[in-house]
């Protein structure tokens, strides 16, 4: 065989190698594992498969689901993302927005729950193949928090009616509100007894968390906190429950066991027996299938990339995006509702010391082992403590300190968080809608109205703060029109364009008519400072009257001499 056909043949294997590697990262890590590794991977898995489990059971309430789903959901990911993954910190499943979320499309309806988990599956594998993640980048981080901190309200206050043992409270926020205050009196002693409880334990362990410092093992320990108050709080109701007084609200019958692996149902029968379509439900689940899929890629990768800048790696944003959405897919044949990165159990994960995404798994079997031998004691589990653990977990994510922030930065960006935060309250995905398109709205302004500098020396120098776009011509025009070719006697103009690096057809356009306005009132319209390709651009147009000079300074000196010479 001859050499080049060798180098050929090494060249297209060193590619192919690298190219397998790239869509799964575990073949990057795996050969270079090390036994000391193990350890630490078991003990983070442990650890967050001991906060999984009572926060999935919590999340499931929050969406409006049986508390088994939660379960459903919280595994899958653990074996995804060992395989596909990028960072080693991030665990996926179910978070308090994404129940939010589905609860606001699906309203509670387990099959179109796993329905809804395919579709947003193969929507973020499909722009992960297609390289679209860079869509992400046009939801600002003020959308962001209006939302969260609007989702942190609906959820916790959602929560009182469990802490008070409240029943035939409606889910939709302002009437959840008005009905939540209106049947305190009807408040269970019991729930409001152990929820505030709760409560307290919750926050006084967070608070040891916090002051304990570098005391690993103790720190360790706290992060299981939400087991520890759910599994107290259960053996307290089972304990009343056995000597004839049920006194707390529990969660009542769950069905037993692993669920079985079969596909999603692509439809669905009302309780009157009708039997809706799949292309019904698609129409009714409607702009949801854009907002779900991209706030889930949202948060995950805002998750990974935090955490990767923390431990000094770099993830690649289109492979989480294929993680994600192999997850949701893969997912949906379990039972499983939408899910993403979550941030309490990835920095519990990330300070236990997890080295790498293998630790996935072990949290995986500890959902598995919960499934399949724990069911019938989650009977017991009062509603009471799962609020406590749900109010807890999402308190940090209203971030007031933001407001401040925006408020000295830039006031302006307070706008689209308003809108997110206020708009959130009525329909989730129509908060998001809503800031993305004011955000838009801001974004395209400042492309039609770039700041332009404006002195005058006799002779007009317009220096373009930003870039100039098709949609920026017709201001650009506006001021040179008012500002020297109206003046008396018309002005010649320097164009400072030194900003600019791309030029479209419009644009062109606009500047050959400036010429030729130019030229009618013999005056000049000189550039300066153009980027290499944009006065190639400029040449080619073949523009009657161009006139290019390699300075501000230039210019100026040619137009001086050019009046005096008219003179």
């Amino acid at each position: 065989m001859d050499q080049p056909l060798l180098n050929r043949l090494s060249v297209w294997g060193c590619c192919s190698c690298s190219t397998l590697k790239a869509w799964l990262p575990i073949l990057t890590w795996l050969p270079r594992y090390k036994l000391k590794w193990l350890q630490m991977d078991l003990l983070a898995g442990l650890t967050v498969g001991l906060t999984t489990v009572p926060q999935a059971l919590a999340y499931a309430e929050v969406a409006g689901l049986p508390v088994q789903y939660g379960l459903y959901s919280a595994f899958m990911g653990g074996f995804i993302y060992t395989l596909l993954g990028t960072s080693k910190d991030v665990t996926l499943g179910p978070t308090a927005i994404m129940s939010l979320l589905c609860f606001s499309v699906v309203g509670g309806q387990p099959h179109r729950a796993v329905l809804l988990s395919l579709l947003c599956g193969l929507i973020q594998a499909g722009m992960a193949l297609l390289r679209l993640g860079f869509l992400l980048d046009f939801i600002s981080f003020p959308v962001i928090k209006g939302f969260t901190c609007a989702a942190a309200v609906t959820i916790g206050f959602g929560q009182v009616k469990n802490i008070l043992g409240l029943q035939g409270v409606p889910h939709e926020f302002f009437l959840e509100v008005y009905y939540t205050f209106y049947k305190i009196p009807e408040a269970r002693t019991g729930d409001v007894v152990l929820g505030l409880l709760c409560l307290a334990v919750l926050i006084m362990l967070l608070f040891m968390k916090e002051s304990l410092g570098c005391f690993t093992m103790k720190l360790r320990k706290l992060n299981m906190r939400n087991a520890l108050v759910v599994v107290a709080s259960s053996f307290v109701a089972f304990s009343w429950n056995a000597y004839g007084h049920p006194v707390f609200t529990v969660t009542g019958e769950t069905s037993r066991g692993l669920p079985p692996f079969r596909p999603p149902p692509t439809s669905d029968t009302t309780a009157n027996g009708t039997v809706v379509s799949f292309g019904e439900i698609v129409e009714d689940f409607g702009g949801a299938l854009a907002v779900i899929p991209f706030m889930g890629l949202l948060e995950s990768i805002a998750i990974a990339k935090a955490f990767a800048s923390q431990n000094d790696y770099r993830i690649d944003a289109n492979q989480e995006l294929l993680a994600i959405g192999v997850t949701n897919i893969m997912g949906s044949f379990v039972s499983a509702y939408p899910v993403t990165g979550s941030f309490g159990r990835t920095a519990v994960n990330s300070q236990t010391g997890v080295c790498t995404p293998a630790g996935g798994i072990v949290t995986s079997v500890v959902v598995l082992l919960s499934l399949a031998f724990l069911m019938p004691a989650f009977y017991y589990i009062p509603k009471a403590s799962l609020a406590a653990v749900i109010i807890c977990a999402v308190a940090p994510m209203v971030d007031y300190r933001v407001i401040a922030k925006m408020w000295k930065i830039r006031k302006l960006d307070l706008l689209p968080f308003v809108v997110t935060f206020l708009m959130s309250f009525w329909q989730v995905q129509y908060g998001i809608v809503g800031g993305v398109a004011v955000s838009g709205a801001l974004l395209l302004y400042n492309t039609a109205r770039p700041p332009m500098k404006v002195s005058d020396h006799g002779v007009l120098v317009v220096e373009l703060g930003s870039g100039l776009s098709f949609p920026a011509t017709e201001y650009l025009s506006h001021i040179i029109h008012t500002q020297a070719l109206q003046a008396c006697p018309p002005k010649s103009v320097v164009l400072d364009c030194h900003h600019v690096s791309v030029i479209d057809y419009t644009v062109i356009s606009e500047l050959s008519d400036l010429l030729r306005q130019f030229r009618l009132r013999e005056v000049r319209l000189v550039f300066c400072r153009l980027e290499l390709s944009v006065l190639e651009v400029l040449l080619a147009a073949d523009l009657q009257g161009f006139s290019y000079k390699d300075s501000v300074e230039a210019a100026l000196q040619s137009e001086s001499a050019s009046l005096n010479t008219d003179q």
